[in-house]
């Protein structure tokens, strides 16, 4: 019975912490927009935006990360034999790659609050798939786990890559004509 409250609120923060890491290249993309906006909005909708990507991070995305993290040691704890799978050992590669780009969201989130935007609106939705990726890679290693076919799996993440390429290029020609 404790195994199933713990799995259920990994999943739950599992759930916040990519809500967050979705949302946040939005509030950066809206963000470096703004930069091209003239004054007073450029600077009405920076300060907004700063507050909102603030609150977003500290309150949702960070400690969603935090408890996430948490409910599944308890969970390796719980059942210490899933670190023989080899399904659980991409899962951690996956895993760590999330963390990596959670880094990496942090240190534009960092640099964005201190009004140094290094990054294109384009380059930042290309950045935002990058969860997407990570989200499908680790629910189809858990859910098929060894049945799943690895080179039929990587096959399909960088046939997935692909297609959010050319839906993110679909979608900048569509707003140009706007």
């Amino acid at each position: 019975m404790e195994y199933l409250y713990i799995k259920s609120l990994h999943l739950i923060f599992v759930i916040t912490w990519f809500a967050g890491l979705f949302y946040i290249p939005r509030l950066f993309i809206y963000h470096i927009e703004a930069q091209e906006k003239p004054q007073p909005d450029k600077d009405i909708l920076s300060k907004q935006l700063k507050i909102m990507t603030r609150r977003l991070w500290y309150i949702i995305t960070w400690p969603s990360a935090v408890l996430a993290t948490i409910f599944a040691i308890w969970l390796l704890i719980l059942n210490p034999a899933w670190l023989s799978d080899a399904w659980m050992h991409v899962k951690l590669v996956f895993v760590l790659l999330l963390f990596i780009y959670h880094g990496k969201t942090h240190q534009i989130f960092k640099q964005q609050q201190q009004g140094i935007f290094k990054w294109s609106s384009n380059q930042m939705r290309i950045f935002n798939e990058g969860a997407t990726l990570i989200l499908f890679s680790v629910v189809f290693l858990v859910i098929l786990k060894n049945a799943f076919n690895w080179i039929f799996g990587v096959v399909g993440i960088f046939v997935l890559a692909l297609l959010l390429m050319l839906g993110i290029k679909l979608y900048k020609r569509i707003r140009q004509k706007k």
